[in-house]
């Protein structure tokens, strides 16, 4: 098992690898709400996930299939528009795949992880942009199961900062910078595609989480395992289930997430500058 989800995962390396020269420095995952990102950045290359042989696809409204290579302020990144997720039927390998990949084809140690939660829980307001702090994966398994892959990192990682503090304080500083409102919170992640129970969201505030979703505790467990540096900004697009007389809507969650897209926007955009500002530093 362990062997063939590595050798799948050099292949599309590899095919990456041989068609595109960019260098990227910073990589970033682009949820709902920000699949029109490209606009900010100065794209150089594109790379269509079909393109790739055996690479993930998504079958998500909202989400296209395709890699950026360019620049935002300076800073050169690649940004994934669009990313599959477990409840699509795809193993947990190739869940993680694109976010082993960008690791292994360009050497990344800057991994931002940009998406939205499908649920709020303790967090008092909509259309709230949420730092992850830390996360819950209880509800999904983890992709590090099975055979362990030497080549991406050890076999029991340490998970005690998976989003590292360094990156947290640079949020930080770019939401006071852009007058952008931030909330911390620990981030819980269910398998979908059905929205939590009320029971489950009691749970998940009892464990401790502050926001449920489907979706970037996997990216971000791989992402550590292989000694990169991650950070996540969610965006907060609904009550969770329980929390309100209204049934939890998909339509609802992607109208929150475009109007939240603004100030999304630009804290991803300061953050990168002062990431770049940071390493050049």
């Amino acid at each position: 098992m362990g062997n063939r989800i590595y050798e799948k995962l050099i292949t599309c390396t590899n095919a990456v690898k041989s068609r595109i020269s960019f260098k990227p420095e910073v990589a970033l995952i682009l949820g709902s709400g920000l699949g029109d990102y490209a606009k900010e950045m100065d794209v150089v290359e594109v790379l269509e996930y079909s393109e790739i042989e055996g690479f993930p696809v998504s079958t998500v409204t909202g989400h296209q299939g395709r890699f950026l290579f360019g620049y935002v302020q300076g800073v050169p990144i690649v940004a994934m528009q669009g990313r599959v997720h477990y409840y699509e039927g795809y193993e947990m390998s190739d869940v993680v795949l694109p976010t082993r990949l960008m690791g292994l084809a360009w050497g990344q140690k800057r991994l931002s992880l940009q998406m939205q939660p499908e649920a709020l829980i303790i967090i008092s307001a909509r259309d709230d942009l949420m730092m992850i702090t830390d996360h819950i994966t209880t509800a999904v398994p983890s992709p590090l199961i099975g055979q362990n892959l030497e080549e991406l990192g050890p076999r029991f990682p340490d998970m005690s900062e998976v989003y590292k503090k360094e990156l947290r304080e640079i949020i930080k500083k770019a939401a006071r910078n852009m007058q952008v409102s931030i909330q911390q919170g620990v981030y819980m992640q269910f398998t979908g595609p059905n929205y939590e129970t009320p029971a489950e969201i009691r749970m998940c505030r009892a464990m401790g989480g502050d926001a449920a979703g489907m979706s970037t505790a996997c990216e971000a467990m791989a992402a550590n395992h292989m000694g990169m540096d991650v950070c996540g900004i969610s965006c907060i697009t609904n009550m969770a289930s329980g929390m309100s007389a209204q049934p939890l809507d998909h339509k609802e969650v992607q109208e929150t997430a475009d109007r939240a897209a603004a100030d999304f926007k630009k804290l991803v955009t300061e953050t990168i500058r002062l990431i770049g500002e940071r390493k050049n530093g």
